[in-house]
């Protein structure tokens, strides 16, 4: 099926053609001056799809996201979606692409797993430009007295690379900067990626920029972006990158492709603005939050509700696949579909962990089983009778083979459910507790964890954020994905674990504070076979090989 121009695309949902900035034929950039025409429309059902804790290949999430939102268009709806912009270092490593798979994917998904709109370059520039202004204020006298072993600002970059998790810059001789260590992360996880993702205008733009802790002083003083003053200049790099980029799916359904933080280091949606834009546009908004319910979606409730959003049903996806992996099969065997009912069931604990996560925030959920051409009948039957046991609507999404047609049943069971069951949300947490408490909170309640150790770092940095009246914030665990512990390798359902709280990093700018567990890091490594060997030009121009 030919794509669409990118102004049928955006007039399905009521976008006028001034309000676009196009990138060529297919996609575009949406004016913020938008909202001065739609901003008082009532908005439409918010969807949310989260799923349980995946296996390295991921359970299909993305692919579901847009398979449903295809069904509700060929059901007659007015829907949109979006999801969070593919990161290149994941393309090139593990992950392969990003934009969904078979019949529901977005478009064009080369453009939109490399450089796309250049979102991610401005970001990283931005990133960096802070990075080169701190250390050329230290190389030219230093008048803040920033003491060299508490810079807290990395450099960043749109890569895998773990040779450049910890280095050293300045070296050489005098003129080249002052020696110190440094580290790198990879962009996603810039808290500029969060701050792009959680503002809503230009002018909070720049607000949050401003509070960026970069480093801090001798007398712990916190030196901040704005005191470096280098908001303007990042505004100037970022002035296009906070307006909402608009594709479309493999059936012509308009897609927000916006932003793109990972959810085990950072808070794993698609920008505020992008949810808020179509919930004005769209009766229905279908939208991720990344990983599993105790990661992307806990985040979801816990940090980005406060801005006044709130979704009226969750997708929980799961597939036979993770399902088999928690209950103690291999990976290997478990993609190959292989028959394992005593595995099957007891996979079963993990997925149950998630319906008493989504439901511990008072909303309703579907669980959507989101099936390979390797799964059989009796073992779906297996899934579908938990369900009915917990009450819950079950539905079996083909949406890969068959696109929107393979989500109709899913579809319908959530609309059903969003007209037949009202939410009743409530956060988990409230914001003036104490920083332990509500690392405890989530650590016991969502994980199941026993016990929450803090190392000397994190217990220094706990006196850090009280004493500069920081400790309101609402928290954004960084965690494996794999795991309910912050250890990968334990599967299903364990209890009564210990987690690990090795340093808690502030994101003043952002609005949270991130407690780093376990051996989690913000730089992740390729694989030893990486996707990047299978990725092409060929003959006539086209990119081949990104899966």
């Amino acid at each position: 099926m030919p794509l669409e121009r990118i102004e049928e695309i955006a007039a399905k949902i009521g976008i006028k053609e001034n309000e676009l900035i196009p990138y060529g034929r297919y996609k575009a950039k949406v004016s913020l001056d938008i909202f001065k025409r739609v901003g008082k429309k009532k908005d439409g059902k918010l969807i949310l799809v989260t799923t349980i804790n995946p296996t390295f290949d991921g359970e299909g999430k993305t692919t579901i996201t847009i398979g449903l939102a295809q069904a509700l268009a060929k059901l007659g709806k007015k829907v949109c979606l979006a999801i969070r912009e593919p990161s290149i270092g994941p393309v090139m490593g593990i992950k392969g692409g990003g934009t969904g798979g078979g019949k529901c994917q977005v478009l064009p998904s080369e453009d939109i797993n490399l450089h796309f709109t250049g979102d991610m370059h401005a970001i990283s520039i931005a990133h960096n430009l802070l990075s080169a202004l701190l250390d050329n204020h230290i190389f030219h006298g230093d008048k803040f007295h920033i003491d060299p072993r508490y810079i807290v600002w990395p450099r960043v970059i749109d890569m895998n690379d773990r040779n450049l998790r910890n280095v050293v810059v300045g070296l050489g001789g005098p003129k080249d900067g002052v020696p110190r260590q440094d580290r790198f992360s990879i962009t996603a996880a810039s808290e500029i990626m969060a701050i792009i993702c959680l503002s809503q205008s230009m002018e909070e733009l720049k607000e949050r920029l401003a509070k960026i802790i970069v480093a801090y002083s001798y007398d712990e003083e916190p030196i901040t972006a704005k005191q470096l003053k280098a908001v303007g200049a990042m505004a100037a790099l970022l002035k296009d990158v906070i307006m909402p980029n608009l594709v479309q799916t493999t059936e012509g359904v308009p897609a927000f492709v916006h932003g793109g933080p990972f959810a085990n280091i950072a808070h794993g949606t698609s920008s505020l603005i992008a949810a808020k834009l179509g919930l004005k546009l769209a009766d229905y908004f279908v939208t991720e939050a990344g990983f599993g319910t105790d990661l992307g979606a806990e985040k979801f409730f816990n940090i980005v509700c406060r801005y006044d959003i709130k979704p009226d049903v969750v997708v929980l996806v799961v597939s036979l696949k993770a399902l088999k992996w928690h209950g103690g099969m291999s990976l290997e065997d478990a993609r190959k579909g292989r028959k394992n009912m005593r595995a099957l069931k007891k996979g079963l604990e993990n997925l149950e962990k998630h319906i008493e996560n989504i439901q511990m925030f008072g909303l309703p959920l579907v669980i959507a089983l989101n099936r390979f051409a390797m799964d059989k009948d009796e073992e779906i039957d297996v899934v579908e009778k938990f369900a009915q046991k917990h009450n819950i609507p079950f539905a079996v999404a083909e949406v890969y083979s068959q696109g929107g047609e393979g989500g109709i049943e899913l579809a319908g069971k959530v609309i059903n459910t969003i007209y037949n069951q009202k939410p009743n949300f409530n956060f988990l947490y409230d914001l003036d507790l104490s920083v332990k408490e509500k690392i405890e909170i989530i650590a016991k309640r969502i994980y199941g964890a026993g016990r929450i150790v803090y190392s000397l770092v994190a217990e220094d940095d706990i006196r850090i954020i009280d004493k500069l009246g920081l400790n309101g914030l609402p928290i954004c665990m960084a965690k494996t994905p794999y795991s309910l512990t912050d250890d990968p390798a334990i599967r299903g359902r364990p209890k009564n674990f210990k987690i690990t709280i090795k340093e808690i990093r502030i994101s003043a700018g952002a609005g949270f504070l991130v407690p780093i567990t376990g051996k989690i890091t913000t730089m992740p490594g390729l694989p030893a076979k990486p996707a990047a060997e299978k990725i092409d030009v060929d003959k006539k121009g086209n990119i081949i090989g990104i899966e």
